[in-house]
């Protein structure tokens, strides 16, 4: 490729991320070496069993879509424009593509050869990091509102997704791998190796791994000649070996395997070089990990007929999620994650109440609402949800509702079991108070917001929280349309939110001492949940309504886009966002140490230090109170 066009790409490639880090003599070296690809609109540029290329791409002009097939149809997981990295499979795996890559339009793409670019990935951890989470989410902008809820279907858990899951999955590997000394010759471990059926084997010295020997060494050594088979297996070692601890997720297996060009990873007591040998892990291990694995836990849900069979999974996801954290992986992943498999937890419910009862009346949607509806929920909270069933006639209203009730009773019992306690003020889709027709919700809907005052005790900040579980999507587009329209200029409604928000006791007293509780079974605890985490919570809904953030739910999230919608307030809005990861995570600690909701802290089982971290996530909360001050006029509810 001429220089004139390797400065080019290399002006288009350094405006994008991962290339965005590399130096430009780097990106004139990347771009001499590309391929460029022309797709006609429709064209495929790889597909589904495909063997893998030996390059990954990015879209330099038009639309590419990926999709899977689900249930003998083409399910769109990702549309990818200018600047989009995809194709980043074979960086990861050995086996074929699990994806579809065509044109949406007529496209020019760039093949960028792995080979070049893998030098510029393994020194440089800012490239690594962002081509590793690209292949664990491969989810584009969460805002983009043209693709909410089409990215996965209710019949695909897609492969990203369940990648996602592997970044702080623990991997299976052989725990009992052949160990050797220095002096061993090449020709009795080849025959060992062998006789187990083993690719490899580790090479000990004092009893510690200073080397590893694999079948492509005695391959490339012994049988091309260089060494004689009676040469001692230490001439032919590759050395130092690369080692792991033994909990090492996939995804960290998968990155050092490519950050040192290597096949096998050896496993350690403490992960060091210096410690006792308790296994090996080699490639092929992780194709056996992702080929197994590719969203088990949906997998399993799906697969589930009784209550019994999704409180077994609900447990393994308690314990996902504490591996996770404990591995320090960032709460909004977690978040994701956990927010899916609860999403799929409760459609099974529903669906099981519906193979129960038989197909619905008419058509109708199940929202799960409250830390749910926000994808916030970690722990075995209590449930929240609504029903909306479309408009019937009247003859019928009355047997279609009967029908609803029981549906929203069986999936809430079914939930209830699993380990969901019911909502003790009864927002539940078993409620017939909240289970009706689509007209009765846009009413309710329409007097909350318009007399916010007359029914206060009904009115609740959880029912602005939605996500749809099942059903028809247009029935919850209708409901979001309500509210939207009925928040413009509706300073009444405003001025009700803006004091919601304001109620709760302040975390701090005056003295700058955590607000205790005085009393009751939590006497001398801290409430994290309604004094410092629910704050912050019912301001993000707050400037989120007012400033027409269509969905988007999830509270770190809502702190995030409103940064940049609102960028005069920015530095509070990101300092919000921070704090409520913070506090999130101590509940939900508490609350997996405790077996419990979280909600109360013991602030004597916390370290100076932690109290400390605890105490400076409440300081953005006086920002954001005076922020409503200022933006809303508080008035007749205060």
């Amino acid at each position: 490729m001429s220089n004139s066009i390797a400065e080019r790409v290399a002006d288009f490639l350094k405006d994008y991320a991962p290339f965005n880090h590399l130096k430009y003599d780097e990106l004139i070296q990347v771009a001499a070496s590309i391929r460029v690809v022309n797709l006609e609109k429709h064209k495929t540029l790889f597909q589904i069993d495909d063997k893998l290329h030996d390059y990954f791409y990015v879209v330099a002009s038009g639309v590419v879509n990926l999709s899977v097939i689900a249930d003998a149809e083409e399910a769109l997981l990702n549309k990818c424009y200018p600047g989009d990295v995809f194709g980043l499979r074979p960086f990861f795996a050995k086996n074929n593509y699990m994806m579809t890559a065509k044109a949406r339009e007529e496209s020019i793409v760039y093949g960028i050869p792995i080979t070049v670019f893998k030098p510029f990935v393994a020194q440089n951890s800012a490239v690594l990091d962002f081509l590793l989470e690209s292949f664990a989410t491969n989810t584009r902008n969460p805002l983009d509102k043209e693709n909410r809820g089409k990215l996965i279907t209710d019949s695909v858990y897609s492969e990203q997704k369940s990648t996602e899951i592997q970044y702080f999955q623990s991997l299976s590997y052989t725990k009992t791998p052949l160990k050797m000394v220095t002096t061993t010759s090449v020709k009795d471990a080849a025959q060992l190796m062998t006789e187990n059926l083993i690719d490899s084997v580790i090479i000990l010295e004092h009893n510690y791994p200073i080397g590893i020997v694999t079948d492509a060494d005695l391959r490339t050594k012994i049988v091309t000649g260089r060494f004689p088979i009676t040469t001692t297996i230490d001439k032919i070692m590759s050395s130092p070996v690369i080692t792991v601890p033994e909990n090492v997720s996939v995804a960290e297996a998968q990155l050092l395997l490519l950050k040192y060009n290597v096949t096998h990873l050896c496993v350690t007591q403490d992960g060091s070089d210096k410690s006792e040998v308790k296994g090996i892990i080699s490639e092929h291990d992780l194709i056996v990990a992702q080929a197994n694995n590719p969203g088990i836990l949906i997998k399993e849900i799906k697969r589930s007929l009784t209550a019994k069979e999704l409180k077994q999974v609900r447990e393994k996801l308690t314990d996902l999620i504490q591996t996770s954290i404990a591995k320090n992986i960032p709460l909004p992943h977690i978040y994701n994650i956990s927010g899916e498999i609860i999403s799929a937890l409760i459609r099974r419910s529903v669906e099981l109440a519906i193979l129960d009862l038989g197909s619905p009346p008419a058509r109708f949607a199940w929202l799960s609402i409250g830390s749910q509806g926000r994808k916030e929920q970690l722990l075995l909270t209590d449930q929240d949800s609504i029903l909306i069933f479309e408009d019937v006639a009247t003859e019928k209203y009355r047997d279609v509702k009967d029908y609803f009730l029981k549906l929203g009773k069986r999936t809430t019992s079914t939930l209830e079991k699993v380990g969901y306690s019911p909502c003790i003020n009864g927002h539940m889709g078993s409620n017939m108070l909240w289970c009706k027709s689509l007209t009765d919700w846009i009413k309710q809907y329409n007097n909350w917001m318009k007399t916010p005052g007359e029914k206060s005790n009904e009115i609740s900040g959880i029912f602005f929280d939605f996500e749809i579980i099942f059903g028809e999507g247009k029935i919850e587009d209708t409901v979001t349309d309500t509210i939207f329209q009925s928040a413009k200029n509706n300073n009444l409604f405003f001025d009700y939110l803006g004091n919601d928000a304001l109620r709760k006791n302040p975390p701090l007293n005056f003295f700058k001492k955590f607000t205790i509780e005085e009393e009751g079974e939590h006497k001398g605890k801290f409430d994290i949940k309604n004094k410092a985490i629910m704050p912050l919570v019912d301001g993000a809904r707050l400037f989120a309504i007012n400033m027409n953030l269509r969905g988007i739910n999830n509270t770190y999230l809502r702190f995030k886009q409103l940064a940049i919608v609102d960028p005069k307030f920015s530095e509070i809005y990101l300092s919000c966002a921070e704090s409520f990861l913070i506090l999130s995570k101590y509940r939900t600690l508490e609350g997996l140490k405790n077996d419990s909701s979280g909600e109360y802290i013991n602030l004597e089982e916390l370290s100076k230090a932690d109290k400390e971290k605890l105490k400076e996530a409440l300081n953005p909360m006086k920002d954001l109170e005076d922020l409503i001050k200022d933006k809303f006029q508080l008035t007749q509810f205060s």
